[in-house]
């Protein structure tokens, strides 16, 4: 393959990105592929998670804003390109039973019809490799489940020319994948190692909440080696203020034992057209000198 490489991570809504194969982006802009990624909602209906940011009537009031100016500086320190879908946030419904979604938000749109303007723009971009998330969403919430029912649709379709017409010259991507970086068997490692070192682990509620699931392990099958790029990837991260505490959970593992222990990204390799041999560690193999 001589033309340039390009990677399309689609995710549900602004920070998701930054949490989600973060490093990977940053690792492969550092070697001169092109990275978008597709953030299908606005966030709009995110609670504000800082707490030292919860109260502030203007970013109560302006929370689409907000997030799209934290999206676009995340955006930067990433090095990637980013477009909106344009889709309403869904919110996540809490109670027993679940009061509905909020009307014309993302998780109730048509599955077809909203994977449309995937399709649309994957023929513009024309990515040899898209990651998402699982069929569960990687956690269930209907704009995560929603962003997978949407890319499984248009992986399959961009390229037939006699789906979606008038979105553009067919274009098929040749691999997809799910985000898997929350998986146990890395939670676990990490854990170990800090109660080894006398440290707090900050994953006791998380191993409780992995050994109380009857969901059957993920296959990891690609672990992207990227810790040069585990910086890059918390500031990112903390781009995205309203979500973020900077003292919460998320840095309290120290970079020297996150390399040490895991020094990847990793994700479940979903349907690819072109020949592969795992496990892998690089998202574009079979694809290079394709």
């Amino acid at each position: 393959m001589t033309d340039q490489l390009r990677l399309m991570a689609v995710h549900a809504h602004p920070d998701d990105e930054s949490s989600k194969g973060a490093a990977t982006m940053a690792k492969y802009v550092s070697e001169g592929v092109d990275v978008l990624v597709a953030t299908c909602t606005g966030g709009e209906r995110g609670s504000v998670l800082n707490p030292k940011l919860q109260g502030d009537p203007y970013i109560e009031e302006h929370i689409h804003e907000v997030r799209a100016k934290e999206m676009d500086e995340a955006r930067q320190i990433l090095g990637v390109k980013q477009a909106w879908l344009g889709y309403v946030d869904s919110g996540l419904p809490e109670g027993d039973p679940l009061p509905p979604l909020p009307e014309g938000c993302f998780g109730l749109q048509d599955v077809d019809t909203a994977a449309g303007t995937l399709v649309r723009l994957i023929r513009e971009f024309r990515p040899h490799v898209i990651t998402t998330y699982d069929e569960n969403g990687g956690y269930p919430h209907p704009d995560h489940i929603m962003t997978h029912k949407i890319t499984m649709v248009a992986f399959e379709a961009a390229g037939d020319p006699e789906r979606y017409p008038g979105t553009g010259e067919p274009w098929t991507p040749l691999k997809l994948y799910y985000n898997q970086g929350f998986n146990k068997t890395r939670t676990l490692a990490l854990h170990e190692a800090l109660l080894a070192r006398g440290l707090e682990s900050p994953y006791g509620d998380w191993i409780k909440r992995f050994e109380q699931s009857d969901r059957p392990e993920r296959n990891l099958t690609t672990h992207v080696p990227c810790g040069d790029f585990f910086e890059v990837r918390d500031k990112a991260l903390l781009a995205h203020a309203t979500q973020i505490d900077p003292d919460g959970g998320w840095f309290r593992v120290p970079m020297d034992v996150q390399r040490e222990v895991w020094p990847t990204e990793d994700y479940e390799l979903a349907r690819s057209r072109v020949d592969v041999s795992l496990p892998e560690d690089d998202l574009f193999a079979g694809v290079r000198g394709a």
